[in-house]
């Protein structure tokens, strides 16, 4: 199937065209024409499978064939879509790829999130919006300064809406979903259908169509992953020695607290290795700037907490490195979905010490398969070291309330060709990325 087949405007199709994208995912291929016929949509996909696209192209298409509000005059566009998510990461790249497929449209976007100063924001909305992308906090922020109107919104997009369940927007969606026009178009997309989920769904949703473009449970052969046995204080000397020998020019490396990014990055400017770490505590400048860099290849290593990764969307990133553990299964899932996008290879290392293996033994149960392991000559861990307890400490990028695996993976069908932003591709690896979230970063999604 191509993008042609689908209904989409020819200043859409040019704009994909541009990216030299021809073939759609398959979350593309079954979303965009349902909400094309103004349907709600309850769609189970995960990031790294295109689905972003799957909702901005129908949208920009309803849009812009709707004439009854004039191009011609900013000044009194209101809001037609707003687009949900739960961190400003993600919020940034899906008004990015708002713009990417509507730069032939005469229509604008915005996008909104806290960490940065409102007053731009308000200027903007001043001037007149078509679509808005927001995180929760800082939509509320603006209702309660009525410096927003959502009384035209014709289109509302949840995205990634179980980790705006985990991560305690609840109240804050409810809020937002009174105060916009109960005749309008809902899409709602979630990694998982839980029971949280199910029930958000059955009250937002009217006779929706459903897709879930594969079962819970299953798998599909995205991303080799690979387990280092190593001792605990030879961790960096390895991470090190990794990137050194097999001469990784690109590697997004995960540690459990903001503290040990930190460290771990001075270490690694020691030995001559360029990187940089962005967790809660970083500013919303120094995020965008280290995410600007390690995009465009002159960051060699982004350190990151599980939070602050969030949206991190690179379709040819070779390389994960769990530096620690997650303590919560879920979380080593989607890490190593930053990987093996776009029918792109990918691997995901990671280092394991002695404190660490039942941390293991719950990520394998979670995932229903035994890692590989292999020891790296020179770094052979000491068959007598004993665990020690590992401190878990809340607002570095954990569970403050760990939940239990709340299923499995929505599994991705396997197609040669990757649409927008991602999609499936070789049989080259082991596993299927899926997203789960963690607590909140920033207070209410700022």
């Amino acid at each position: 199937m191509s993008f042609t087949q689908l209904g989409l405007s020819e200043a859409i199709l040019r704009a994909i065209a541009d990216h030299g994208y021809t073939s759609p995912t398959p979350i593309q291929a079954q979303a965009i024409p349902t909400v094309l016929t103004g349907n709600d949509l309850l769609a189970g996909a995960q990031t790294g499978t295109g689905k972003t696209a799957g909702f901005t192209l129908p949208v920009l298409h309803r849009l812009s064939n709707n004439t009854a509000v004039p191009s011609n005059n900013k000044s009194k566009r209101p809001i037609r879509a707003l687009i949900l998510t739960p961190t400003r990461e993600l919020a940034a790249q899906v008004e990015e790829s708002v713009r990417i497929y509507g730069k032939y449209l005469p229509l604008t976007s915005a996008v909104m999130f806290g960490g940065v100063s409102i007053n731009p924001q308000i200027k903007l909305l001043q001037q007149g919006v078509d679509i808005l992308v927001a995180t929760p906090g800082r939509l509320l922020d603006h209702m309660q300064q009525g410096t927003v109107n959502l009384d035209q919104i014709e289109i509302l997009v949840l995205d990634e809406a179980d980790r705006m369940l985990d991560m305690g927007f609840i109240r804050d969606i409810r809020k937002i979903l009174a105060a916009l026009p109960k005749k309008r178009q809902n899409l709602l997309f979630s990694a998982t259908f839980s029971d949280e989920i199910k029930a958000l769904a059955n009250g937002l949703l009217n006779n929706p169509a459903t897709i879930e473009v594969a079962r819970r449970n299953s798998t599909v052969e995205i991303i080799v992953q690979k387990i280092h046995p190593v001792d605990r204080d030879r961790k960096h000397p390895m991470l090190s020695h990794l990137i050194k020998t097999k001469q990784w020019s690109q590697v997004l490396v995960f540690t459990r607290t903001k503290h040990g990014a930190n460290k771990l990055v001075e270490q690694l400017a020691r030995d001559s290795i360029g990187a940089i770490a962005i967790h809660g505590n970083k500013s919303q400048t120094a995020r965008t700037k280290a995410l600007t860099e390690f995009k465009n290849g002159t960051l060699q290593v982004l350190v990151a907490t599980d939070i602050a990764a969030r949206g991190i969307d690179i379709d040819q990133l070779p390389h994960v490195v769990n530096y620690d553990l997650p303590n919560v299964p879920e979380d080593y899932v989607h890490r190593i979905g930053r990987t093996g996008r776009a029918g792109a290879n990918g691997e995901a290392v990671s280092l394991v010490c002695v404190d660490e293996h039942e941390m293991l033994k719950n990520i394998e149960k979670l995932i229903k398969q035994s890692l590989p392991k292999e020891i790296i000559p020179g770094f052979e861990p000491d068959p007598h070291a004993r665990a020690q307890p590992i401190q878990l400490r809340s607002g570095n990028g954990h569970h403050r309330n760990p939940r239990p695996p709340t299923g499995g993976v929505v599994k991705v069908a396997n197609s040669r060709s990757a649409g927008p932003r991602g999609g499936s591709g070789s049989k080259t690896a082991k596993f299927s990325p899926r997203s789960n979230a963690t607590h909140r970063s920033g207070g209410r999604g700022k």
